[in-house]
């Protein structure tokens, strides 16, 4: 592979699966492994350099446009305005104008079409380096679905499959024009949330219209002033939004490391509040199932443990993971083999796995009759439309086996999305993440290789999504792959042959022989990228 030509090869997965596979104690009931390879120092190296020459040209271009050498596209103040304090940091905008603007093209492309394994894009193009597109009228078709959350093929428009959804629109309209706790609770919510709670195995369950607010707007009804939050650094915004929004107290501990975990619990047990030393009010732990940047799965059974015998409380979101991994579709609970029980607030979103919109929250009767009537979402936000509401059913019952199906798409996921990471690790690709995680992040560190693999993939009718600083750290930009149930194996070949990937293939290779030649590759790439 390109990384043993390198010179290169990590042993980390390895290290890895020896700390938390079958030997690690008697918490897993199967082998947990993941990978998080290190790059090469070069690579680390060149990626730093890449910014640094970026950002030089950035402030020279600044330099030419204050002296009006260079057309000024950004907005400005007005001049009555002069002496105002910015609205926004001044390096956020200089971010924003000299680099997302040149990949911004990469972003925000139009579909016209339903997002399943391959869908249609409207061709755009820019005149003036991506400060402004015009459409041309084309419609560029059968593009592969690499980016979409699709990941049980729920995504569709047939006429079969949604008889249910096209009656119910009949019936009850398109919207609700009320709060859960006026008059826009109907029957298909009752129902909804019924079968939600079967399905998780817990008491009772709530729905809400959207998975963002089921996160910002219900954390801070559970927790306050007085209260502790201890929040994995690699949190969803809405976590982290709702975490902010509750005034307690925020610690972060490093992504999945038990150790950092139990230090901060430990240490909040000893010394409990700054100053007055009182003991929190609650302390709880926000964790993801699978984390949608990295793939990874959460170490559920290591805070279960910890948070048991430390007497915290656990909220666990399954944005990403429900219906996604585990033998029925039923998230990282059943993928560990636990008991819903474990968890004290049980959070995931409709809008992935279930092809629709909004979000639950789960568990014991009485958090949720709680929530009922302090959540946000539940007196202020719009009702869940029906519509929507009986598209999450028709997929539920098709996972439950009641619609006289099997579990057919949980297992074809897990097929596809094995052998997808298969063929990228056999190409010497570094890939982090789960084997099981239909989220598949390839790395391509340096900020030139961005907007050019984005482009490069498009032009073989595949999209992708392209993710760089500062929605990741800022060495390991990535291109960020959804696996999908309705993949075809053709499509999934399709994708890991497209000659972009074996250039970079062929690229890395050379790297190993003459890191010269990167140097000379990535100067090119940037002049390219600024000028």
């Amino acid at each position: 592979s390109l990384i043993q030509e390198a010179g290169c090869l990590c042993v980390f997965s390895v290290l890895y699966f020896q700390k938390n596979g079958i030997s690690n104690g008697t918490l897993y009931k199967k082998t947990f492994i993941e990978h998080f390879e290190q790059a090469p120092m070069y690579v680390a190296v060149l990626t730093f350099l890449g910014f640094g020459v970026g950002t030089i040209f950035g402030y020279l271009r600044d330099f030419m446009r204050a002296w009006g050498l260079e057309k000024r596209n950004v907005a400005t103040e007005r001049e009555q305005q002069k002496d105002f304090v910015p609205l926004y940091q001044d390096f956020e905008n200089f971010y924003t104008r000299n680099l997302y603007m040149r990949i911004r093209d990469n972003w925000n492309r139009p579909i016209c079409s339903v997002p399943g394994p391959q869908f249609d894009l409207m061709e755009r193009v820019t005149d003036d380096y991506n400060w402004t597109f015009r459409f041309t009228g084309r419609t560029i078709k059968n593009v592969i679905n690499m980016g979409s959350y699709n990941y049980l093929g729920f995504a569709e428009t047939d006429v079969n499959a949604l008889k249910t959804v096209t009656i119910e629109l009949q019936k009850y309209g398109t919207g609700i024009c009320s709060t859960r706790q006026e008059m826009g609770t109907l029957d298909k919510h009752v129902e909804l949330e019924k079968l939600v709670a079967k399905f998780l195995g817990v008491e009772d369950a709530m729905v809400f219209g959207m998975g963002f607010a089921t996160n910002s707007m219900n954390i801070p009804a559970l927790v306050g002033k007085g209260c502790l939050i201890l929040s994995d650094e690699l949190n969803h915004t809405s976590l982290v939004l709702g975490a902010r929004l509750s005034g307690a107290t925020i610690r972060i501990f490093k992504h999945n490391n038990m150790q950092s975990l139990e230090k901060l619990l430990r240490d909040a047990i000893i010394y409990g509040q700054p100053r007055s030393h009182r003991a929190w009010r609650k302390i709880i732990i926000l964790v993801e199932g699978i984390y949608s940047m990295e793939g990874s799965i959460v170490r559920l059974p290591e805070i279960v443990s910890l948070k048991k015998k430390y007497k915290a409380y656990l909220y666990l979101d399954e944005a990403h993971s429900i219906g996604a991994v585990g033998a029925t579709g039923r998230g990282v609970v059943e993928y560990f083999g636990m008991s819903p029980d474990d968890v004290d607030v049980l959070m995931g979103t409709f809008t992935k796995s279930f092809g629709a919109a909004g979000g639950y929250i789960a568990g014991k009767k009485d958090l949720v009759d709680f929530l009922r009537t302090h959540s946000h979402s539940a007196v202020y936000a719009t009702s869940m439309c029906p519509p929507v509401a009986e598209q999450i059913i028709r997929a539920m019952k098709c996972l439950m086996g009641q619609d006289g199906t099997t579990q057919g798409k949980v297992r074809q996921l897990g097929k596809n999305t094995r052998y997808f990471r298969r063929r990228l690790h056999e190409m010497g690709f570094i890939i982090y993440g789960n084997d099981d995680s239909p989220v598949v992040p390839l790395l391509l560190y340096m900020p030139g290789k961005i907007g050019a693999f984005a482009r490069r993939m498009l032009e073989k009718n595949i999209g992708v999504v392209v993710v760089g600083f500062p929605a990741t750290p800022i060495t390991e930009s990535r291109a960020r792959f959804c696996v999908s149930a309705a993949h075809t194996r053709e499509m999934l070949d399709t994708v890991s042959t497209a000659d972009v990937l074996l250039k970079l293939t062929s690229d890395a290779k050379e790297v190993g022989r003459s890191c010269v030649s990167v140097i000379l590759n990535l100067n090119n790439s940037f002049l390219h990228l600024f000028f």
